[in-house]
């Protein structure tokens, strides 16, 4: 059997490097363009330039342009409780371990595909028999039994002279890319998904408790309208809007608390959890403003963002699968032989005489194939400008996505502004009537309303805060991970995929 390795080390090593090289040329040769086109640089995001910092409620936000995103962003918010919520959604959740377990298997499958493609396949087989079979006419015996033994070595390999099979290879290879850019798209998206769901679930909370206190408040006006009306100093109109107003504002109970339900179950589902098992509620003062948000500039953006890099790197493997199509259009030659022993019994199997060989090759060239073959290039040419087109897609959703995450912190901090103005003139109107109202100038109902308007106002303050949070998440996400580092190509660009790409690295994982 040493004989018999040598025998194939030496007959394929030749051909194999010639084969490679021709592969390596041809690579280049067929195909469109792998890079995806130029996509234009604008000098800011928006339509208008944003200010360089938005202040509101004493809290100063800054945006740092060209800074390097943060991968753990959440941590900014100072909120130990967010970070453990974060962290168990991360290792937890369903969606992202089936997700991690897909990314796996694809890498797996490159692999594979790359071990049976690139490299010669060699097989060992022992095959005894015992067989009955007929005699020639005339003999005495019309049957015989007799045993066959036989012990291979069998190795093929065809030669990729024109690249078909390293460019499908590599193809498989981006298409494994784009998967782990998918992989941390989700990923980031789930971290802010529950940033975002925390947030809510607190905001809501705090307006619950408010409207309640307001619906309180109005019961006791309209029971103090009513008891006026029985004591003749209020109309019996008076009354009934009383009513009619402690009534509406108390329908509005069911729906907020269905809403706050409503999102802790969400919450819950994010981190992994059954919906009966909701974290606490945090407060919302709990959650600390990040004072500096980094802004990538447009030219950074496109090589940080996990579904812009995925795009990319579908129109690299659709590059390569139009050119595997083209190769495949070319001769193919493959090589076989084998090595072993045979006979019909044990004696001739072990002896020089049961020594057995066999060498071969077969030259393919591809002549008519009703078309398919020319069809199949069209098609992935064509899959190829749908990936290009898809990419320019992208590109301009996340211009687009920071642009409205920009506008969105700058308004959001100018309605803060407004709605704290509401809530102290409110809360100083709520002060000024009960002072009244303990000199005897204003009656008691009257700081009844006054305490509602400052608990509305409230609300809307409440709002504003949330969405200045949950925007402050979102331009966060927007701006990706750093730039990503991959791992550096092997044979003909293919790159061999590692247990945990960069990209998860990137992302905290």
């Amino acid at each position: 059997m040493i004989r018999a390795t040598s025998f194939m080390t030496s007959t394929f090593k030749p051909l194999a490097l010639t084969s490679l090289t021709l592969a390596l040329t041809a690579c280049g040769a067929f195909g469109p363009e792998r890079n995806p086109p130029a996509m234009p640089q604008p000098a800011h995001y928006a339509i208008a330039s944003q200010p360089a910092a938005f202040d509101a409620d004493g809290a100063a936000q800054t945006l740092d342009v060209g800074a390097a995103p943060v991968p753990q962003w959440w941590t900014v918010y100072n909120s130990p409780e967010l970070n453990a919520l974060v962290e168990e959604g991360l290792n937890n959740s369903p969606s992202l371990k089936s997700a991690q377990r897909t990314l796996q298997a694809a890498r797996d499958g490159l692999r594979s595909q790359i071990g049976e493609s690139l490299f010669p396949s060699v097989d060992a087989g022992f095959a005894p028999q015992r067989e009955r079979g007929l005699g020639l006419p005339g003999l005495s015996q019309e049957t015989f039994l007799y045993n066959v033994f036989e012990a291979q070595i069998q190795a093929s390999y065809t030669f990729d002279f024109f690249g078909a099979s390293v460019l499908a290879d590599r193809a498989l290879a981006e298409q494994v890319d784009q998967q782990a850019f998918q992989f941390a798209a989700t990923r980031r998206g789930l971290a802010t998904n529950i940033v975002v769901a925390t947030i809510n679930v607190s905001a809501l909370q705090e307006q619950l408790n408010n409207t309640a206190q307001m619906v309180a408040l109005g019961e006791e006006r309209a029971q103090q309208m009513k008891d006026r009306y029985e004591l003749g100093s209020a109309s019996h109109d008076d009354a009934l809007t009383a009513e009619q107003d402690a009534a509406n504002l108390a329908a509005t109970l069911p729906s907020l608390r269905a809403q706050l339900l409503a999102a802790r179950h969400a919450q819950a589902v994010l981190l992994g959890r059954a919906p009966d098992q909701a974290p606490p509620v945090l407060p919302l003062s709990s959650f600390n403003l990040p004072h500096n948000v980094p802004v990538a500039i447009p030219s950074d953006l496109i090589h940080q963002r996990p579904d812009i890099l995925a795009a990319e790197a579908a129109v690299r493997a659709t590059a390569d699968e139009a050119g595997a199509a083209t190769a495949s259009m070319f001769p193919t030659l493959t090589l076989s032989a084998n090595y072993g022993r045979g006979g019909f019994d044990w004696t001739t199997f072990t002896s020089p005489a049961g020594l057995i060989w066999g060498i071969g090759a077969r030259l393919t060239q591809p002549i008519f194939h009703g078309g398919a073959l020319v069809a199949r290039k069209h098609q992935y040419e064509n899959l190829h400008e749908a990936a290009v087109a898809e990419y320019q897609q992208t590109v301009l959703s996340a211009f687009q996505s920071v642009a409205n995450s920009l506008v969105s912190l700058e308004e959001d901090a100018n309605t803060l502004k407004q709605t704290l103005r509401a809530e102290d003139a409110a809360a100083g109107m709520a002060g000024d009537t009960q002072a009244r109202y303990r000199l005897g100038a204003t009656p008691y109902y009257a700081t009844l309303t006054a305490s509602q308007q400052m608990y509305q106002a409230r609300n809307q303050s409440v709002r504003a805060r949330a969405s200045r949070l949950n925007d402050t998440a979102a331009l966060f996400d927007a701006m990706g991970d750093p730039p990503v580092k991959m791992e550096p190509h092997g044979l003909f660009g293919i790159r061999m995929p590692e247990p945990y790409g960069a990209s998860e690295v990137a992302g905290g994982k």
